[in-house]
């Protein structure tokens, strides 16, 4: 592999801190600085994430994440995803006249996740005072951050709408009635309030000032502020039409971010951990499941038959995400047969020369109706051309949705953590009064039919699509992930079968060319899918451009350097540390020493 790539990978012994903003990378190593460990540094580069990147996560939002501790030499899984109100049912939203879940909108949030998931991190594995962690999120939300000039535009593109339909958002995003130029220092003076308000719970140890804040959020002045608004807020959402909410304070108050164990696949002597399917995280394993008994190693990494292969493996595993994922404690998902080997040699022999244009779950004995279900819903709902059946006239909203960050920290101890942090966008919701911060829109990916896995129902979670990875072999262990929605786990496969299989670095995996599927139903509103298209950085090369339209593919050429978020972080068995970050958008950073 070549030497060239557009930053080096960083290295060390210190800890590694790279997230997709710089200055957040920089808030994680100011903590390991401080003495802190990788979760305090995770904690705080979270919080600073939902101050600088406002239109991609929030407090209200949720976040899963993949860690390793040191002191207990295991590897866990947080799932900081909340769950439908308890008023939240199929029969509600139909009589509203609806047969999407809104992608904006009072409609489309879940009780919000993020902010107790953080706390909990911070309580049972950090060491560092609440103050401390929250510290420079508060700082930067008071005292200003440049803004960056995504950030900018999404808010210019919003601004009439927020002025007519959403007036507390206008006052946080649009100071003095005008969107903020790009690059200008910003303020969020109502959020720094909150979370400094946060910061101060009393307690007499470390733990309880922590539990009292995570009080104070979900049943004291932070619910109290949510539900004063909601009581008569009557919201315009991406439906064209107003609604109000279903969320309740029993569904805030009853709600904790909890812990489980992770999902675990073996590829190529590689023990890769995902989150269970309430996310699409196993999709990525059932992809490597596929591709184990191809040789990829003897194709060209950026070759027609390299990207050919992995496309149509991730159609087939997409497939089956669609058809048999949902929250494990409301449906069984059959995991163990979708992560065998014999499903998968049968999955396997459906890749041929040709790209296909089908939606093909597979058939697991005692399952059938739920792939029938899948492949009847997309015919019906998209059939050819993929067009949602309910397209939105407030095209400014479903275009311009939020998406997801990213941060993977590793300290001197051992300790990692791979977190994606989404939900809560200043493009879903209205900003709540006095606490700076919008509601989530996570609803969105729950159905209106009746039956699925991922049918809409009081207190189950959306199957989303946030999928934070780790993996460790022989002692050496990788922290790895990306926003992009349904492309999060495209994406991370490429990375990590180049790195596999072709002993691509941190770095040079992730500069090389990029590209993704959207052959398959979106989760997002409203619901698209475009059967046998996919989408790839043109530095491919036009001959294997062409070669791939040639076995069938419908390919769209992205802009340059247009194509993943990706971030990562390595800890080699003698404790050597790196991290690499995508130059991609000129935001992603990777710190370490």
């Amino acid at each position: 592999m070549t030497d060239f790539t557009t930053r080096p990978d960083i290295r060390g012994t210190f800890g590694v801190v790279t997230s997709t903003h710089w200055l957040a990378s920089a808030v994680g190593m100011s903590i390991l600085e401080k003495g802190g460990n990788a979760f305090d540094a995770a904690v705080a580069t979270g919080l600073t994430l939902q101050v600088v990147e406002p239109n991609l996560n929030g407090p209200a939002g949720d976040m899963p994440a993949v860690f390793y501790s040191a002191e207990t030499d295991e590897v866990s899984v947080l799932c900081a995803q909340g769950v439908a109100p308890e008023a939240a049912t199929i029969a509600h939203y139909k009589a509203e006249g609806l047969t999407l879940i809104p992608g904006s909108g009072l409609l489309a949030t879940v009780v919000p996740g993020a902010f107790d998931g953080w706390m909990l991190m911070l309580r049972d594995h950090g060491t560092m005072s609440l103050r401390e962690v929250m510290q420079p999120a508060i700082d930067y939300a008071r005292d200003g951050h440049p803004m960056l000039p995504r950030v900018a535009n999404a808010i210019a593109g919003l601004a009439d709408f927020l002025k007519e339909e959403w007036p507390t958002s206008a006052q946080v995003w649009l100071p003095d009635g005008k969107a903020p130029e790009a690059h200008s220092l910003f303020r969020n003076p109502d959020l720094a309030a909150t979370y400094d308000r946060l910061a101060s719970s009393d307690g007499d140890t470390r733990e309880a000032q922590i539990d009292a804040a995570r009080k104070a959020w979900c049943e004291g002045f932070v619910a109290d502020a949510i539900f004063d608004y909601l009581k008569d807020a009557h919201v315009m959402d991406v439906s064209d039409a107003k609604h109000s909410a279903v969320l309740s304070p029993k569904d805030m108050a009853e709600w904790q971010a909890t812990y489980e164990e992770p999902l675990s696949y073996d590829y190529h002597g590689w023990t890769v951990h995902k989150t269970h399917p309430w996310s699409q995280g196993p999709v990525l394993l059932q992809a490597l499941a596929i591709l184990k008994g191809i040789d990829l190693g003897s194709m060209d990494p950026n070759g027609a038959e390299f990207i050919h292969t992995v496309i149509e493996a991730i159609k087939l595993a997409y497939s089956d995400r669609e058809a048999y994922y949902g929250d494990p404690d409301f449906s069984e998902v059959p995991m163990d047969v979708l992560l065998s080997d014999a499903y998968n040699a049968e999955r396997r022999k459906l890749i041929t020369d040709t790209a296909s244009h089908e939606h093909r779950p597979g058939h697991v004995p005692g399952f059938e109706a739920q792939a029938d279900a899948y492949v009847e819903r997309a015919q019906r709902d998209f059939g050819v051309g993929a067009v949602a059946a309910q397209e939105p006239t407030m095209a400014h909203l479903t275009d311009k949705r939020g998406d997801t960050v990213h941060l993977d920290i590793i300290d001197r101890w051992g300790n990692m953590v791979s977190a994606t942090p989404s939900g809560g966008w200043l493009q879903s919701n209205p900003v709540i009064p006095g606490l700076g911060f919008p509601l989530n829109s996570r609803a969105q990916m729950f159905w209106l039919d009746e039956g699925l896995p991922t049918s809409l129902a009081p207190k189950r979670r959306p199957r989303t699509t946030l999928t934070p990875s780790l993996a460790e072999k022989d002692g050496r262990q990788i922290a790895f992930g990306t926003p992009g929605g349904d492309q999060q786990d495209q994406w991370q496969l490429i990375w990590f079968l180049r790195f596999v299989h072709f002993g691509m670095g941190q770095q040079e995996g992730i500069d090389r060319p990029l590209f993704h599927s959207m052959h398959f139903q979106s989760s997002f509103y409203p619901r698209q899918a475009k059967p046998g298209e996919m989408m790839i950085e043109p530095n491919v090369g036009d001959a294997v451009i062409e070669e791939l339209r040639a076995r069938g593919h419908i390919v769209t050429v992205s802009e340059p350097w247009a194509i993943g978020r990706l971030t990562a972080a390595m800890r080699e068995p003698d404790g050597r540390l790196s991290a690499a970050a995508t130059p991609r958008l000129m935001q992603a950073y990777a710190i370490g020493r």
